[in-house]
């Protein structure tokens, strides 16, 4: 076979490598967006100094610092996956994409009269002609594709660059941001009660309980004397109250762990120093330590339920407390990561840095139900 014949037929060849097109959402935008989302957190922190409700303002300031470390995680991860996928695909095709960049140097270097000659005469020459006029702009697409993903690549990288930065930043804020909402908790003063009931007594009967059944069975029994406003019937929420913390579930109701308990509640994962809301309008009917549950909320949104969080590190509410729905009750536990750690657990995925849980119990007269008929939960 000809030199030239060699030729045409890589040349022919080339023009049926597929190409890699960029689907799904670009990690260099999101993780744009989510530099921005953490900027405007920044800005919100400083504007919490003077807000008349330093709380909630505080409170919104945690939410979008969450959101945005929670979207940068994303992109670095799109980001380094998709990486991956190119460099898989680069050493996939290292001698075709070695023969291609071959024929753009020979085309590029070559006088384009030469390489129509054929040694048949003209007529071997015109058709050589019409050959290289269907292949090259095939050639050109394949040129192209490859030059976008280097591109890609390029700009990849440059993210994993930039995002350090940001990280850092954000980190450092929403760390900030938590110490000055516990400060603004404990400053508070006008705290808005709805019970009559004995702090004494209450934490009597959490030292006696040897569960948490019999502990909520007990608050149920302590007096409620005061009424407060009227508020949407609780059992009308069913389906439509959000999870108190950003996370995911790992045991459903009376599902058996590792050690075949099953337990009458919900548990959820989620990250480090999580902030936890209260899904609802209720009043704290018990705050604080129980048995090696950690920090223990009750709350009470109407009478006859008793939504129970158990497993928080620190706790923002007090016996009595009426809280609105959003309104902060505690922070889980766990320490905060550094910029290194985060980049390496958003490059490797879950289980890098360990996870905090949270136990949510939902009692209707005494008995536990179901509380995922409850929450809006996405099995995603």
């Amino acid at each position: 076979m000809s030199a030239r014949k060699t030729l045409f037929c890589w040349l022919t060849a080339l023009t049926m490598l597929p190409g890699l097109a960029l689907g799904g959402l670009d990690p260099v935008v999101e993780a744009h967006i989510a530099a921005e989302a953490l900027q405007n957190a920044a800005k919100n922190l400083q504007q919490a100094e003077n807000a008349k409700d330093r709380v909630e303002a505080l409170t919104q300031t945690i939410r979008a610092y969450e959101s945005g470390l929670a979207a940068m995680r994303g992109g670095l991860r799109a980001a380094t996956i998709r990486e991956r996928v190119l460099q898989l695909e680069f050493e996939g095709r290292h001698d075709q994409l070695s023969r291609l960049l071959g024929v753009l140097q020979t085309l590029e270097r070559a006088a384009t009269p030469m390489l129509l000659i054929h040694p048949s005469g003209a007529v071997g020459t015109a058709r050589s002609g019409m050959m290289m006029s269907e292949v090259t702009p095939s050639l050109q697409r394949q040129a192209e594709v490859l030059r976008s993903q280097l591109e890609e690549l390029h700009r990849l990288r440059e993210l994993q660059m930039r995002a350090e930065e940001d990280l850092r930043i954000g980190l450092a804020g929403v760390q900030e941001a938590r110490v000055a909402l516990s400060q603004a908790v404990s400053d508070r003063t006008d705290l808005p009660k709805r019970l009559a009931d004995d702090p004494v007594r209450t934490q009597i009967l959490a030292d006696s309980s040897a569960s948490l059944t019999v502990f909520a069975n007990g608050i149920n029994t302590l007096p409620d004397e005061t009424k407060g406003e009227e508020q949407e019937p609780f059992a009308s929420t069913k389906g439509r109250l959000s999870l108190p913390v950003s996370g995911t579930v790992l045991r459903r109701f009376k599902e058996a762990d590792a050690a075949g308990l099953r337990r009458p509640g919900l548990l959820l994962t989620a990250r480090p120093l999580a902030l936890v809301d209260s899904p609802t309008s209720a009043t704290v009917r018990y705050s604080g330590p129980f048995l090696d549950y950690g920090n223990v909320v009750i709350l009470e949104p109407e009478a006859g339920y008793l939504l129970i969080f158990a497993g928080l590190n620190q706790v923002y509410v007090e016996l009595g407390q009426i809280v609105s729905a959003d309104e902060p009750v505690g922070l889980l536990g766990g320490k905060q990561m550094g910029t290194q750690e985060f980049l390496i657990e958003a490059s490797e995925g879950g289980g890098a840095i360990a996870q905090e849980t949270l136990y949510i119990e939902l009692r209707e007269k005494g008995e536990p139900i179901d509380p995922e008929i409850w929450f809006a939960i996405s099995d995603s």
